[in-house]
């Protein structure tokens, strides 16, 4: 498997693990979908973009949604 640090992709390639892993998911694109932001997470897609601009890895985000005080 491939790396999926930010170091090691290219923002088209972080778009596409970002949506591979959210549709694979529920099987949809979250364009018009509340799923998630029922849970109070907000949209799924908006969630990862720090991830996708190159800001933050993908476990510094799911780490923060995964303790609240983190988060921020």
């Amino acid at each position: 498997m491939k790396s999926i640090l930010i170091k090691d992709t290219t923002r088209e390639e972080r778009i596409r693990i970002v949506h591979q892993a959210l549709w694979g998911d529920c099987g949809t694109e979250c364009e018009f979908c509340s799923g998630c932001d029922n849970r109070g997470g907000g949209r799924t897609d908006q969630i990862y973009q720090p991830y996708i601009d190159g800001l933050k890895e993908i476990r510094e985000i799911n780490e923060a949604f995964r303790n609240p005080v983190v988060r921020g």
